[in-house]
């Protein structure tokens, strides 16, 4: 009869997840993963298959994760609140691992190798985007925005600012607390 795994799989990811996001692709070897997951190498190449499939499987959670918290935003404050309050939400927490976006980190660090997990990377961040721009499409028929404003174009900026604060908010001697209220305060003027 086979062994029962003694771990749980979703925990592995998730400490997996958090390893990545605070050293990256390269700067996080199998030892480190080990060492982290408290697993045997057979055990690693069991459970996962190899270091790229379990960056995968934590990058998917990261997105998954964060797509659900805004969702979460948006059901609880509506869209266009749900938007003035995730810039905060992104940098405000003392649990994560990093202030900067796993995903945009990802893709920094592994598109000029044509690394196939810099092209999922851009394909969550795409995701995001999409969901922003669903948020603002809302909030415009809501009236919460004017209707010159294309929804797509506002989620791209957003985004993008998003993506500078987190990298503003790894800084020394930067508010990015002041820079979140300043995104925030930005879509009052639409």
């Amino acid at each position: 009869m086979p062994r029962k795994p003694n771990h749980d799989r979703n925990d592995l990811i998730k400490r997996a997840r958090d390893l990545f996001w605070r050293r990256g692709w390269a700067g996080t070897s199998l030892k480190d993963l080990e060492a982290a997951l408290q697993v045997k190498p057979g055990s690693f190449y069991a459970a996962f298959g190899s270091k790229d499939a379990l960056f995968e499987l934590a990058m998917d959670k990261y997105a998954m994760d964060g797509a659900e918290r805004l969702k979460e935003l948006a059901r609880t404050y509506g869209p266009i609140k749900a938007l003035q309050r995730f810039p905060e939400m992104a940098i405000g927490s003392n649990e994560a691992p990093a202030k900067a976006c796993m995903l945009s980190k990802t893709l920094l660090e592994l598109h000029a190798h044509n690394h196939p997990l810099a092209s999922k990377a851009n394909l969550h961040l795409l995701r995001m985007e999409e969901q922003f721009a669903e948020l603002f499409q809302q909030a415009q028929s809501a009236g919460d925005i004017g209707s010159e404003h294309d929804p797509k174009v506002l989620a791209r900026r957003y985004q993008s600012d998003l993506l500078g604060l987190r990298v503003s908010a790894e800084r020394d001697g930067v508010d990015a607390k002041a820079i979140a209220q300043e995104i925030a305060d930005s879509l009052v003027r639409l």
